[in-house]
């Protein structure tokens, strides 16, 4: 009997045209979270950012535009990429944190849900595509591609469109300087069932391997006021406990990515790739040194880690399918995947949580 395996078919992204340099962020007066403005120049601030972060420049979507609105274009140039119709989908999955949000306020609009006005607006009338949002902060794109394998292997779906849409730049507290960190962006896939006679045929999603950490961890990453006490405190910005995620990150992420080599049987002298969620420069080196480290081995991360952080900055869950489209394309220097490569996802965020999935292109 034939069995089948989930196989992306085709990548799409949406990145803003909307260009924020790191110059532009000088003359902003930033403060502490204890609330106290911070001593020092706007050059000297934004320079160790860069030094830490990687990021040079984000980029921010335009007023008439919001999450879905880029959910759907990324979601239609993954569609043209695999060739299929859209009517033939059975799943749309859309992961996100905070829905649709108008440029003057930071409220949350997510009724009806981001994967329903996808659908809409990509004018599928199919009333058995289901579309449904995944809140699982920044690993959620990657944790749709895993739900869309469960699909996909339980029967149950047939072709999945998996999409990971944020535009940070409207939950931001500018007097934070985490905020020069976030941007907008989108990104999409295409997932089907592939049919296989023998094992040796197997190619696509191999394995995963997902673990949350919610006692002490919990707000590493949440919402609160702004940093400034004259700025409305009843507003809510996204924040972060920086010194805090890096430390759970690189302790816990290379171990998550070694286990999920080790279900699929894969050594990482054979990973040609890893995409890695696109946070932070400086940990994400970390993450995957630590990674090889545990192989007792130095990582090449010029050639196994391909980054796009410096330009277009940390837009959550939209990071890896970016990326990834970018590297699928051609349209990343240095980085291309042929077929039979070996390839690792991974990604840390709110939750907290992180996951991997080990995939053969």
């Amino acid at each position: 009997m034939n069995k089948v395996h989930a196989v992306i078919t085709g990548t799409g992204s949406y990145i803003p045209l909307l260009k924020k340099a790191n110059k532009d962020f000088t003359a902003q007066d930033f403060y502490d979270d204890q609330g106290q403005q911070i001593q020092q120049s706007g050059e000297i601030i934004v320079q160790k950012f860069e030094q830490i972060t990687g990021i040079r420049e984000r980029r921010y979507a335009s007023h008439d535009m919001d999450a879905s609105g880029m959910a759907s274009m990324a979601a239609l140039r993954a569609i043209e990429s695999a060739g299929i119709d859209a009517e033939t989908i059975d799943q749309i999955i859309v992961a996100h944190n905070f829905g649709d949000i108008g440029i003057e306020s930071t409220s949350s609009s997510a009724v009806p849900a981001i994967a329903s006005r996808v659908k809409h607006q990509l004018g599928i009338r199919n009333a058995g595509c289901i579309p449904y949002d995944l809140l699982f902060g920044c690993p959620g794109w990657l944790q749709g591609v895993i739900q869309a394998n469960a699909f996909i292997q339980s029967g149950m779906a047939k072709k999945c469109l998996v999409i990971g849409t944020e535009t940070l730049s409207r939950v931001i507290d500018v007097y934070d300087r985490d905020s020069m960190i976030f941007s907008d962006g989108a990104g999409a896939v295409v997932v089907e069932a592939k049919e296989y006679r023998d094992v040796a045929e197997v190619y696509g999603f191999l394995g995963a391997s997902v673990q949350s950490f919610t006692a002490g961890e919990l707000n590493y990453i949440n919402m609160a006021s702004s940093n400034f006490s004259n700025n409305n405190q009843c507003t809510q910005y996204i924040k972060m406990r920086g010194r805090k995620v890096y430390e759970f990150a690189v302790k816990y992420v290379p171990a998550a990515i070694k286990q999920c080599l080790t279900n699929c049987n894969i050594d990482i002298t054979e990973v040609k790739k890893i995409f890695i969620h696109q946070a932070n420069e400086k940990m994400d080196a970390a993450i995957i040194n630590e990674l090889y480290k545990l192989y007792d081995l130095e990582a090449d991360l010029a050639d196994i880690m391909p980054m796009n952080i410096h330009c277009l900055g940390n837009s959550s869950v939209a990071t890896i399918p970016t990326l990834f489209d970018m590297v699928c394309k051609g349209e990343l220097p240095g980085h291309h995947i042929h077929k039979g490569d070996l390839l690792v996802f991974a990604s840390v965020g709110a939750g907290m949580n992180i996951n991997a999935v080990c995939y053969k292109a």
